[in-house]
C-alpha cells in the first residue's frame, strides 16, 4: 500500500465500482483506489475482450487489493444488468460514491460485414451497459448529493477508425451519454467526465505495434482517472485523453460560418454554397462552445442579422487577439528603434510607459477585411484579383484608453461604392471593441480597384466618409526624415498584411514594379510615429484620429521626409516625401491629438542664429566632400535656447551629408551647446577648449573626433 502523507488525495470513505476491473485499466483503477482507502467493487464477467468465456479474473484483483490492507468485493454481472452491480455495492456498503463504466469488448469487422449480432452486442456493453449502471446509481448520488461518473471513450469514437463501425458509434455516443449527465447532476454535485485512453490491454493486445504496448502502461492512466474522481477536482462534461504518460482535454470547436442568404425570405442555391464554402469550412475562427444554448443564440442572431437585411457579406465579425510580442512587431515594423532610448516605450513589455502605437489599432479591421468577400460583394459587376486592388486612403480614430493585450470583437461593412472611372473605390467601416463592449478603435479604409470603374455608380462620399485635409500653402513648421530598410516590408508584413506583392519580386512584377513596394500602412506608420514623436511627446495617449492617402509607392530602403504644418484645434497637417525622388507618396494626411507637446529633442519650428553656422557647415561639405568624408564620423549636435534643447542638426560626414533633424542611426559624438555659444565658437570669440572647460560644450561619446571639425565651423562669412 502507498504510506498516506498530508499531500495524498485520498477517497477514506468513499465506495468505487470499477467494471470491466479483471484486468487491464479496470484493475489498475480498481488497485489505486484500493490503495487510497475507498471500499472498491471489482466487477468483472471474466470473459475475453470478444466477450466469451468465463473467468476468476474479478477474484484475482479483489485479493490483490486485500492483500495490501484494503477493502474490496467481486461482482460477476453484466453491465447490461446494471442495476445488479450497483445492488452489490449497496448490499456490501451502503452506498456508491464513484461509478468507472469501463467495460467493453471488440467485434471487429468491416462495415459491409458486420452482422446485426455484432451491432448489437457492442452497442449493449458500452452504451447501454454504461447507461443501465449510471441509471442504477442515480438515485443514490442524488440523495447523496454527491457522485462522480466516469465513461470510457476510445479514440475510435472521436476520430474513427477502419473496421470499427460498432465501436465507433457506440464510444461517441458515450461522449454524448456524458455530456447530459454532467448538466443534469450539476445541481446535484454529480460530475460526470470521459476518458479517452489508450492502453495495452487484452483488446490490443497483438493490435498495436510492441514498442508502443510496452509503453501504453494502464497504471499510467489510472491517476487521471482517480484525479478526475477526487471531490477537489471540479471539472465535469470533460473529455480527457491519455497515454503512455500524457494527458490532455478534447473537445469539439465549431467555426465562424457563413450566412447562405441576404434577408428572412431568400432561397439558399447550391451555386451560392459552392461559392462560400471556404468560409464554410474555415476554422481559422473557431470556438468551443459550452452549452446548447450558446449554439442557438448564435442562430438566433443570424436570423436577427437576415430579418434586417446584414448577410454578413455586407457586414461581417471577427475577433483578433493580441498580446505584448504583436504591440513589439508592429513597433519594429514601422522603425521603432532601441537606438532611440524613447521608443522603448514600444519596445519593451516591461517598461512603465509601455504602450502599442496609435496605428497597431489599425490591424483588426484591416484582417477582418483582408480576411473577407467584402470587396468581392461590392463589386458585382467586374472580376479582379489581388494585382488589381490599392489601398486608397485610410482613417483611424482611437475612443478610449488602448490595451497591450486581448481581444477585440470588430465589425467591419461597406460603407461607400464610388466610381472613379478608372476603378472602384470601396469603403469600408471597421469597429473594434473590447470584451466589455466599450468601442476601442474606428478605421475607414478606402480599396482601389483598378479597372472596375464606368458602372454609372455613385462618385462622391456621403457625411460618414472622413474627408482629407489639404496641406496649408506655407513652409513647413518641423521636418524630419527616416531611412526605410530594406527589409522594412518583409518585416512589417508579419503584423498581418501577406499580400505577395509586398514579398514576392514575381508577383510584384506582374503589378508593374521592380521590386516589392513598402506597404502603405507601413509608410503611414512611420509617419504618425514621426508626428507622435514630434508633437505628441511619444505619448500614444495624446492620439485622437489620422487620416492619409496613399499617394505613391514607396521602394524599401528609399528615404522619407514627413513635413508637418502645426495647425489651430491640435491639428497636425502633413505630407510624406521620398526624398531620393522628390515624390510625395502620402498627401493630404493629418494626425489630430488631444494635446499638443513639442519634442524638445525634436526639429523646432523657430529660427535660430545658429542656423546660419550649419549653413555654412553644409556649404563647406557640399564644396569638398572628399575631404568631409576623410573625418569618417557622425555628429550630432543638439542647440540649446532657455537652457531647453531647441534643435538638433546632424552632421553626417560619413555620407558627406548636413541636415536639420535626429539623427538616422547613431551618432559618434554628440555635442550639447547653446544657440549664442555656437555662434561665438563659428566667430571664434570662444575656444572650445575653453567652452569645455567651463562646461558650455558637453560632449558624449569619441571626444577626440571633434578636434576634427575645427575647419568645418570657421564660418564668419555667413554670419
Amino acid at each position: 500500500m502507498v504510506s498516506a502523507n498530508a499531500n495524498q488525495l485520498r477517497y477514506d470513505g468513499r465506495v468505487v465500482i470499477v467494471t470491466g476491473a479483471g484486468a487491464g485499466l479496470g484493475r489498475e483503477y480498481a488497485l489505486l483506489f484500493g490503495s487510497r482507502g475507498a471500499k472498491v467493487v471489482v466487477n468483472d464477467l471474466g470473459g475475453n475482450f470478444h466477450g466469451q468465456g468465463k473467468s476468476n479474473a474479478a477474484d484475482n484483483v479483489v485479493a490483490e487489493i486485500r492483500a495490501a490492507g484494503g477493502t474490496a468485493v467481486p461482482d460477476y454481472n453484466s453491465v447490461v444488468d446494471g442495476d445488479k452491480i450497483i445492488q452489490t455495492a449497496m448490499e456490501a456498503f451502503g452506498r456508491v460514491d464513484i461509478l468507472i463504466n469501463n467495460a467493453g469488448i471488440l467485434r471487429d469487422k468491416s462495415l459491409a460485414r458486420i452482422s446485426d449480432e455484432d451491432w448489437n452486442l457492442i452497442q449493449d456493453v458500452h452504451l447501454k451497459g454504461s447507461f443501465v449502471t449510471t441509471r442504477a446509481a442515480w438515485p443514490i448520488m442524488k440523495r447523496q448529493n454527491y457522485g462522480r461518473i466516469i465513461m470510457t471513450s476510445s479514440n475510435s469514437g472521436v476520430y474513427g477508425n477502419f473496421g470499427q463501425a460498432n465501436y465507433s458509434a457506440a464510444k461517441l455516443g458515450l461522449v454524448g451519454l456524458a455530456n447530459t449527465v454532467a448538466i443534469e447532476g450539476e445541481k446535484n454535485n454529480i460530475h460526470c467526465n470521459v476518458i479517452v485512453p489508450t492502453a495495452a490491454s487484452r483488446m490490443t493486445e497483438g493490435i498495436l505495434p510492441e514498442i508502443l504496448f510496452n509503453e501504453l502502461k494502464p497504471k499510467l492512466i489510472a491517476p487521471v482517472v482517480a484525479y478526475l474522481c477526487h471531490e477537489s477536482c471540479e471539472d465535469t462534461g470533460s473529455v480527457i485523453e491519455s497515454a503512455a504518460g500524457w494527458a490532455t482535454k478534447v473537445h469539439f470547436v465549431r467555426g465562424k460560418g457563413c450566412i447562405l442568404r441576404t434577408s428572412i425570405g431568400d432561397v439558399v442555391s447550391p451555386e451560392y454554397v459552392q461559392k462560400v464554402w471556404s468560409k464554410v469550412t474555415d476554422m481559422s475562427n473557431a470556438t468551443h462552445l459550452n452549452a446548447i444554448g450558446e449554439a442557438s443564440l448564435t442562430l438566433v442572431d443570424v436570423l436577427e442579422k437576415l430579418r434586417d437585411g446584414q448577410n454578413n457579406e455586407q457586414s461581417i465579425t471577427d475577433t483578433y487577439k493580441f498580446n505584448f510580442k504583436d504591440v513589439i512587431l508592429y513597433a519594429l515594423g514601422v522603425g521603432a528603434s532601441v537606438t532611440d532610448e524613447n521608443d522603448l516605450r514600444f519596445l519593451y513589455e516591461n517598461h512603465p510607459d509601455f504602450s502599442a502605437l496609435p496605428t497597431f489599432f489599425i490591424l483588426p479591421g484591416l484582417l477582418s477585411v483582408m480576411g473577407s468577400n467584402l470587396t468581392a460583394s461590392a463589386i458585382s459587376h467586374a472580376n479582379f484579383d489581388l494585382t488589381n486592388i490599392l489601398h486608397g486612403e485610410q482613417y483611424i480614430e482611437l475612443f478610449d484608453s488602448v490595451p497591450t493585450e486581448g481581444m477585440l470583437t470588430t465589425t467591419s461593412s461597406v460603407i461607400e461604392v464610388l466610381d472613379k472611372k478608372s476603378g472602384a473605390l470601396v469603403i469600408t467601416q471597421s469597429d473594434s471593441y473590447d470584451d466589455n463592449g466599450t468601442l476601442i478603435a474606428r478605421n475607414q479604409s478606402s480599396t482601389f480597384v483598378v479597372g472596375a470603374g464606368n458602372f454609372n455608380g455613385k462618385t462622391k462620399p456621403g457625411p460618414e466618409v472622413k474627408p482629407l485635409v489639404p496641406n496649408p500653402k506655407r513652409s513647413p513648421d518641423a521636418s524630419v526624415q527616416i531611412k526605410t530598410n530594406r527589409d522594412q516590408a518583409a518585416l512589417y508584413r508579419l503584423s498581418g498584411d501577406l499580400n505577395p506583392m509586398h514579398i514576392d519580386p514575381s508577383f510584384s512584377a506582374i503589378a508593374g514594379y521592380k521590386i516589392p513596394i513598402l506597404h502603405g500602412l507601413c509608410t503611414m506608420g512611420i509617419s504618425v510615429r514621426s508626428v507622435l514623436k514630434q508633437y505628441g511627446d511619444d505619448d500614444s495617449s495624446y492620439f485622437r484620429c489620422a487620416k492619409v492617402r496613399f499617394s505613391k509607392p514607396v521602394l524599401p530602403g528609399q528615404t522619407l521626409r514627413i513635413d508637418m504644418w502645426k495647425e489651430p484645434n491640435n491639428r497636425v497637417c502633413f505630407r510624406t516625401v521620398v526624398v531620393e525622388t522628390n515624390t510625395e507618396v502620402l498627401s493630404g494626411a493629418y494626425v489630430d491629438l488631444k494635446k499638443i507637446v513639442v519634442k524638445p529633442n525634436m526639429t523646432a519650428a523657430s529660427n535660430l542664429q545658429s542656423d546660419a553656422v550649419f549653413a555654412g557647415i553644409k556649404e563647406r561639405v557640399a564644396e569638398n566632400e572628399a575631404k568631409a568624408k576623410a573625418i569618417n564620423a557622425v555628429f550630432l549636435y543638439k542647440i540649446t535656447d532657455s537652457g531647453k534643447v531647441a534643435k538638433e542638426w546632424v552632421l553626417d560626414l560619413k555620407k558627406a551629408s548636413v541636415y536639420e533633424g535626429p539623427v538616422q542611426g547613431k551618432a559618434d559624438t554628440t555635442m550639447t551647446i547653446s544657440d549664442s555659444d555656437m555662434v561665438d565658437l563659428a566667430l571664434g570669440k570662444l575656444q572650445p577648449q575653453t567652452a569645455f572647460m567651463k562646461g558650455k560644450l558637453k560632449i558624449t561619446g569619441n571626444i577626440m573626433l571633434a578636434q576634427k571639425l575645427a575647419p568645418l565651423l570657421k564660418t564668419e562669412a555667413k554670419l
